[in-house]
């Protein structure tokens, strides 16, 4: 019994990073139809910048001072990429823009590994503290953490979507864009805050990934960037909700693998549940079946 909640604990802190980074796939793929291979690498350098914030700044600074300017660096960083890379393949075929987000990617690995050196970094936990005893059991306050301030973001990012006139702007443009401009909404605007918004989600996913697991590294973005992209897909790719599920469902099949079967098996169990998504499902569990003109 205690094994098991461990595993459901464990599950929960490992899903609530990948649906902050699944919903940063989901939300750009939902406005302008494009899978950014490249959100892995926004989440390593959200990891990086909160290590240079908390370590390597020379005044101390809290862990919510470091959280927002790491997320608000990785946003403009978002939104800088898809000027450059992405805003002139807006019209050219899909294929153009998806191998044009994979080289963005393998550049910002690149980057990284020229800026940060091959190294690992030691990320040490920014939240100490005795451990909190809920229902008998120690749970860290980072695990506490991961989970409460990933969930608020979640819920914030619905409201916002659901209630405020640029997250109505947002839907609007996800729907149908030329309809949208029509109406008097700036395109480009609201593709740079989707942009910035799902990178700065992306960020947070990394600094929480980098601290439960200690390390930081230039390829660090690559297997959670994969495994958030297809918690993405496994919940309906486009669909915000869909991603949030997905994302746990991913980190609760992750975590039990590791617990009740073997560590060298997660990677190929994940990747195999979305073969079978695509062959049973492609629209995932909330995503909608869409005709479209050839």
């Amino acid at each position: 019994m205690d094994l098991l909640v461990q595993q459901l604990i464990n599950g929960l802190t490992v899903g609530s990073i990948y649906a902050l980074v699944a919903i940063g796939y989901t939300m750009v793929y939902g406005i302008i139809k494009l899978i950014n291979f490249a959100h892995g690498e926004i989440m390593m350098f959200g990891a990086y910048f909160a290590f240079i914030f908390a370590f390597m700044f020379p005044f101390d600074l809290p862990f919510v001072l470091i959280i927002i300017i790491s997320m608000v660096l990785s946003g403009l960083m978002g939104i800088l990429i898809e000027r450059i890379a992405y805003k002139k393949l807006r019209k050219a075929p899909r294929i153009s823009a998806l191998i044009t987000a994979i080289g963005m990617s393998i550049f910002l690995q690149n980057l990284a590994l020229l800026i940060f050196g091959a190294t690992p970094k030691v990320m040490q936990p920014l939240i100490t503290g005795d451990p909190l005893i809920l229902f008998g059991y120690n749970i860290s306050r980072l695990t506490l953490t991961t989970i409460g301030l990933s969930i608020f973001f979640m819920i914030a990012l619905t409201l916002f979507v659901r209630k405020t006139k640029p997250g109505k702007a947002m839907r609007a443009v996800s729907q149908d864009q030329e309809a949208a401009q029509l109406m008097g909404i700036n395109i480009n605007k609201i593709i740079s805050l989707t942009f910035a918004i799902g990178s700065a989600l992306g960020a947070l996913g990394g600094i929480f990934y980098a601290m439960t697991y200690s390390q930081i590294a230039p390829t660090m973005g690559v297997m959670p960037g994969l495994k958030a992209f297809i918690a993405a897909v496994f919940g309906g790719i486009g669909n915000i909700t869909g991603a949030m599920i997905g994302g746990y469902i991913i980190g609760f099949i992750e975590t039990f693998t590791k617990g009740y079967i073997s560590s060298k098996w997660v990677d190929a169990i994940v990747f195999g549940l979305l073969i079978l998504i695509l062959l049973v499902k492609p629209s995932g569990l909330l995503g909608k079946n869409t005709k479209e003109k050839v």
